[in-house]
């Protein structure tokens, strides 16, 4: 692959459902996000919302969208992103995975699903740039952790990695109007171990974070960030919150190291 110039950070990000495109904010904030980023040669997406082991790599060729997703008006499944495959940036994915012991698959023709072009259509809507997404092939988040420091070399050859899930997830517990409290103190707390470094405590979220399991009653959406860790390793004293508030009362903190 080619080497940039400048390396690329790594980021966690809030992906939203498919009407994040009628906000009126959160575009724009994804959108000026972008726009203060090196252009990436490739990028590569982790995305909540495929889990398979071992770890699979999606098409490296367009190929239709993944519409995982029900009950939406039919607008949201004539959307399109056809970014170009990343058969480069695969091969690099295979050999640095494999010669760490982890095993790959390929599924030729898995497309992007939600959390993967939902928030690339806002940050690079030309659809120009090369995107491989791969699988969530655990969600544990050591493992994940180790997953990121062996993806970390990426960042060096201009690879944009990108972990998207949602800092809070829990659809089922949104029963009531305004912000429900389980959402907002684990975003403060998941805000302050960010600032800390503290990922021991962020591994350990589910025991240690206010509302850890309302916040999360599954891991995957917050596993995509563990990904990102272990990529930003040398870079955690960057870290910042690029995003952050709520929308429909989860937490949409984003966050960028490098």
């Amino acid at each position: 692959m080619t080497t940039a110039a400048e390396r690329m950070p790594a980021l966690y990000l809030s992906h939203g459902a498919p009407p994040l495109a009628d906000d009126p904010v959160w575009p724009r904030e994804l959108a000026a996000w972008s726009a203060d980023l090196p252009r990436p040669t490739a990028i590569l997406m982790v995305s909540a919302h495929w889990e398979e082991a071992p770890l699979a790599l999606s098409a490296t060729t367009t190929v239709p969208l993944v519409y995982d997703f029900w009950g939406f008006p039919e607008r949201y499944y004539q959307v399109r992103y056809g970014a170009p495959g990343a058969p480069a940036l695969a091969d690099s994915v295979r050999k640095l995975l494999r010669g760490a012991g982890m095993p790959v698959q390929d599924v030729p023709d898995r497309g992007l699903d939600h959390g993967a072009y939902v928030p690339l259509k806002e940050m690079f809507p030309d659809a120009d740039i090369p995107v491989l997404q791969i699988s969530l092939p655990t969600l544990d988040p050591r493992k994940l952790l180790e997953v990121g420091r062996r993806l970390a070399p990426l960042r060096d050859e201009g690879v944009l990695i990108v972990g998207s899930g949602f800092f809070t997830h829990n659809l089922a517990a949104l029963r009531q109007e305004g912000l429900p409290s389980w959402s907002v103190e684990f975003d403060d707390w998941g805000n302050r171990a960010l600032l800390d470094q503290d990922i021991d405590a962020l591994l350990d979220f589910e025991h240690k974070a206010p509302a850890g399991r309302l916040a999360h009653p599954r891991t995957e959406h917050f596993a995509p960030l563990f990904v990102t860790l272990g990529a930003a390793e040398d870079d955690l004293g960057s870290g910042r919150s690029v995003i952050d508030g709520f929308w429909m009362g989860l937490a949409k903190r984003s966050v960028q190291y490098g």
